[in-house]
């Protein structure tokens, strides 16, 4: 295992998910359920699924689309995203 690639994910996605609108609706749920170890275990699952798929995905597209077009989408998604909750459409 590339532990550097380990823990620059783990730092990356921590931060990025950190108070984001999945922590708030687990949040609000482990408040509502008084389950925090059910909540837990439900959210951790999902998170692992769909990181699953994305890294699945990941790698099918890494192989299709050279590196530098991918960033190019990337950053042009995240600008789409920004502009539509700017405008409001998001």
């Amino acid at each position: 295992m590339d532990w550097t690639i380990f823990f620059t994910s783990f730092g990356a996605i921590f931060l990025a998910e950190l108070a984001d609108k999945t922590e708030i609706a687990v949040l609000s749920l482990t408040a509502k359920t008084k389950s925090p170890w059910s909540v837990f275990c439900g959210a951790m699952f999902a998170f692992a699924v769909a990181t699953l798929l994305a890294v699945l995905l990941g790698e099918l597209v890494a192989k299709a689309v050279p590196i530098h077009i991918l960033r190019y989408i990337s950053a042009g998604i995240f600008i789409l995203i920004g502009v539509l909750t700017l405008i409001g459409k998001l």
